[in-house]
């Protein structure tokens, strides 16, 4: 009996000096070595350092200048802490409710009978850093009105930052709406600042 439990004890040390601990840092080290960026969080720093957030996870934009972001239900909005859906089903009156306001506020600002449904609903995670193209193109006009350039000026900018499919066919066309921000912000810096 003591010669199994001194093997299990053995193999349990051992798996877990290799799983735990030596894998790990194998893994670690040839991510930083063959993804650096990805492997940090994929960072979105300004020319002097500073760090204004990640192109994998969304943030809230609330000003006129800006896109503005899908809704997220993680905590108080994009709260990479709390990342979760609502669980609300697609029944319940807090959803439908929710739903129907978001989108009325929506057709009040830009007059438009059909809205994207990435402008009223919460992605799985809640920290979905992309919106559609149509969402995108609904808010040219309230961007470029903001910035005091024309709206093919920003569908411009827009489409440059549209990715595409992996390999062309999977998934959707999106775009990230920080990296997105950010080109409108490098090309019209005049607007940026007002």
């Amino acid at each position: 009996m003591l010669n199994q439990l001194r093997a299990a004890v053995v193999m349990i040390a051992l798996f877990t000096l290799l799983l735990g601990l030596a894998y790990p840092l194998a893994v670690t080290g040839f991510a930083q070595v063959a993804f650096p960026n990805q492997a940090n969080g994929s960072l979105v720093r300004d020319a002097d350092g500073t760090v204004r957030g990640s192109a994998l996870i969304g943030q809230t934009f609330a000003e006129a200048r800006y896109l503005h972001s899908r809704p997220s239900a993680a905590g108080d909005g994009y709260d990479a802490s709390a990342s979760s859906g609502s669980n609300l089903g697609p029944l319940n009156p807090d959803l439908a409710e929710r739903v129907r306001t978001d989108a009325e506020a929506i057709r009040a600002e830009t007059g438009a009978t059909t809205i994207p449904a990435d402008a009223v609903t919460t992605s799985a995670s809640g920290l979905d850093p992309h919106i559609s193209p149509a969402y995108a193109r609904l808010q040219a006009a309230r961007v470029a009105q903001a910035r005091g350039v024309s709206v093919d000026q920003v569908q411009q900018v827009i489409d440059a930052q549209t990715e595409q499919p992996l390999l062309g066919f999977i998934g959707q066309p999106r775009v990230n709406v920080l990296m997105t921000n950010r080109a409108l912000d490098n090309r019209f810096p005049a607007a940026a600042a007002g």
